[in-house]
């Protein structure tokens, strides 16, 4: 194939890859992206149980070793390293993990998330000059301030956010640069006052305290015009750009706008008051892209008639090569998707977020009725936990996918239970870093996918697995004219 690959510029490149699940989008998949003129796009989901466990099953190696070499806080390194990292796990035990993070200051909680954060993205950036972003949710308030510095330490170019409202991360990105403390306030459900507002406190000056640090570019993801508009206005401090999320797009979506209706599989509908107009997007003179449904080449030409800068893309990325899917679950996928057999549904349960959530049917999966029935309901990660006020004024962590016992007692609906599922432990599976039970058995993963899963079958092309360049490549011809394809292409043929 040619040397040369699609035009991009550094600050504006045409293709974002979407931040997926917990380290589906990892460091080997951002970085492949990255390296050929993209923008490669690390999650920061869950970071923190990612590279502990990581060091259990796989140790140190050499770009590791260099990474955690550079970390500006050696006694952090070596606390890690001697408690993970000593020996090998063995693939019957189970994995050592973090206490669940709560509002309040534990130091080594912050460190690791640091840490973390940190390495991932330091692996996606080395060997080559090309941007990488982290991908956090706004719903999940407790990591976001740490995961974010950790991300910034690294040099990271881009902050991608979305799955709420994040008024205040630019603002909070200008602070961390200036090696400000941050102090946040962590919503709490109910009408409730707590005794002691809960702050969620963190200092930089542990980490570094020479000098500024780059301040990454902010891109907030939004289902709607109407949010677009309320960001550019509000938030405390610049946007940077946009994704256009529409509902097609895998694992968390926006709900629909006004009362939510159910189609005949119950899922939700999204009718007029749903669809973005694009005349406002231009209008507000900030880049964007259009994500979710983009699976051909003909969907990077709509988008950049409708003034996009270009695209984002999730589900082609999340089953190449690069990606952080348990590889026996990812070669199951794309066969099933060459016969077209695979099926998504937009459920409202699954999540406890109470945001809609895409589910994909695969066999041996959660989305198994049978197989959910039988799973203990257990939750020992705690990423979706909502801090809720007691009646004495103090503050508690609730899930709905947890024990169901456990829920009512503090206070939620046992009607909100009914259906949901363990994302932190599902998707944790998905990436092959399943927890392993008391029983012997490991938990099984939950796969989330867009709604046009089965046109992965496009890119691999009758083979039985294609790398994250040939997704850009087989994409390329939509931006018209100057179409070249991306250097260092590997052929779909190839079965690794």
């Amino acid at each position: 194939m040619s040397e040369a690959h699609p035009r991009s510029t550094r600050e504006q490149p045409w293709l974002i890859q979407g931040g997926m699940g917990i380290a589906i989008s990892g460091w080997p998949l951002a970085r492949a992206v990255a390296r050929v003129g993209q923008l490669g796009v690390v999650s920061g989901t869950a970071i923190d149980n990612v590279f502990v466990r990581r060091l259990q099953d796989d140790g140190i190696d050499e770009d590791l070793q260099r990474v955690l070499d550079s970390f500006p806080l050696p006694s952090v390194v070596e606390h890690v390293v001697e408690r993970f990292a000593r020996s090998k796990r063995l693939p019957t035990e189970p994995y050592r993990t973090l206490t669940m993070l709560t509002h309040r200051n534990v130091q080594l909680s912050q460190d690791v998330l640091v840490l973390a954060s940190f390495v991932e993205v330091a692996l996606a950036k080395l060997g080559h000059d090309g941007v990488v972003g982290i991908n956090l949710l706004t719903k999940v308030q407790i990591p976001t301030v740490a995961t974010l510095y950790g991300a910034m330490l690294a040099n990271v170019d881009y902050v991608l956010m979305g799955a709420g409202v994040p008024t205040h991360i630019p603002g909070l990105l200008e602070q961390l640069a200036n090696g400000q403390t941050v102090d946040l306030t962590l919503a709490t459900l109910g009408d409730g006052v707590p005794t002691t507002p809960p702050i969620l406190s963190f200092d930089p000056s542990r980490y570094h305290t020479s000098g500024s640090l780059r301040r990454p570019k902010f891109i907030a993801i939004v289902s709607s015009h109407v949010l677009a508009t309320a960001l550019a206005k509000r938030s405390n401090g610049p946007v940077d750009g946009f994704v256009v999320e529409r509902p097609t797009a895998g694992g968390h979506n926006a709900p629909p706008r006004g009362s939510i209706t159910l189609d005949a599989s119950g899922s939700p509908e999204y009718g007029e008051r749903d669809e973005v107009n694009f005349e406002v997007m231009r209008q507000l003179n900030i880049p964007f892209w259009i994500g979710g449904g983009v699976t051909s080449p003909d969907g990077v030409r709509a988008a950049r008639a409708l003034g996009a800068t270009g695209v984002q893309v999730g589900t082609l990325f999340a089953y190449c090569r690069e990606s952080g899917m348990e590889s026996g679950l990812r070669k199951k996928i794309i066969a099933s998707a060459q016969r077209g057999a695979l099926s998504v549904h937009t459920s409202m349960v699954a999540s406890s977020t109470g945001y809609p959530f895409k589910v994909a049917a695969v066999a041996g999966t959660i989305s198994d009725e049978s197989l959910y029935e039988q799973r203990e309901r257990k939750c020992d990660l705690g990423y979706l936990r909502e801090a809720y006020v007691r009646e004495n004024g103090s503050l508690g962590y609730r899930c709905a996918a947890e024990p169901v016992d456990a829920y009512v007692r503090k206070g939620g609906l046992v009607e909100d239970t009914v259906g949901s599922i363990c994302l932190c432990n599902g998707l944790m599976a998905t990436c092959g870093l399943a927890q392993v039970r008391d029983d012997g058995r490991a938990e099984l993963p939950l796969v989330t996918s867009g709604d046009y899963v089965n046109e992965i079958r496009l890119v691999a092309n009758g083979h039985a697995g294609y790398g994250a360049v040939d997704v850009i490549n087989y994409l390329a011809p939509g931006l018209d004219d100057d179409v070249a394809v991306a250097r260092d292409s590997v052929s779909a043929n190839e079965t690794s």
